[in-house]
């Protein structure tokens, strides 16, 4: 999860609806101090487990390697990151190298916390930040990844320029995100599936129906892979590409900072 502060100018989808940039910010927030003690769980029962594999797929495809820092924004409790962790540590082990590091930063403070009580990897660091105004210098980063957190900001173009900013030419960006599904079957079963069962699993298991109600409405919000592509390029990024999962209920978006 993450989300930022925002000119008050300017509006942001909630779910279904549209509220004030900084209003949105304070209501993400919300959302995941109430959800961060049950997410991981709810990950699971909502997909199956099959998020497991998706971002199995997206950290192969970041291709973590020695030496390198890696920027894992919206990293929540760290799942993404001790995957990557783990990744660089076994390149480093067959062919040598310096030690990764991999940073994990998050807006909601909740969620970092559920993140160093569930325990991590000797590699990653643990950080509340902004991704809208990221704590890092230009140029700094040799990889970022947001996994299932960019549809939460209140402004998706300015994350996607800071992402742009901290990262080293020839810099690696990984953007893992619920999406379109291209078959209208597919999409008419994930839509019954995540309207109604979604939310009323939030409540049996997290107490919370209102939370993941707002989290399947944001993902029906979300732009399609090929409208997300086009801001991914317009934020400066090259060879960006759309790797489908499941069908399209999630994807893959990356590229380069060439």
């Amino acid at each position: 999860m993450i989300d930022t502060a925002a000119p008050s100018d300017k509006t942001s989808s909630f779910g279904f609806r549209d509220v004030d940039a900084k209003e949105k910010v304070q209501l993400v927030r919300g959302v995941f101090d109430s959800v961060a003690s049950s997410y991981d769980l709810m990950n699971d029962l909502m997909s199956g487990g099959v998020h497991r594999l998706w971002k199995d797929a997206a950290s192969a495809k970041l291709n973590p390697r020695p030496g390198e820092t890696i920027l894992d924004v919206a990293g929540g409790t760290g799942d993404m990151a001790r995957r990557y962790a783990k990744m660089a540590r076994a390149a480093q082990a067959r062919r040598g190298g310096e030690d990764a590091s991999v940073i994990v930063l998050d807006y909601n403070a909740e969620m970092i916390m559920a993140g160093v009580h569930k325990g991590g990897e000797p590699e990653m660091q643990w950080t509340v930040g902004d991704a809208m105004a990221l704590p890092l210098p230009d140029a700094s980063v040799d990889a970022y990844s947001i996994s299932f957190g960019i549809r939460n900001v209140a402004d998706i173009p300015q994350a996607l320029r800071e992402a742009r900013r901290v990262l080293k030419p020839s810099g690696r960006f990984l953007c893992l995100e619920f999406s379109r599904p291209t078959a209208s079957a597919i999409r008419k079963a994930y839509d019954a599936w995540s309207f109604h069962a979604i939310p009323r699993i939030g409540g049996w298991v997290a107490g919370d129906r209102d939370s993941y109600q707002y989290l399947v409405e944001s993902i029906r919000r979300f732009p399609d892979q090929t409208t997300f592509k086009g801001m991914i390029e317009t934020a400066g990024f090259s060879r960006v590409t759309v790797t489908n999962l499941s069908g399209g209920v999630a994807a893959i978006h990356h590229g380069w900072a060439i």
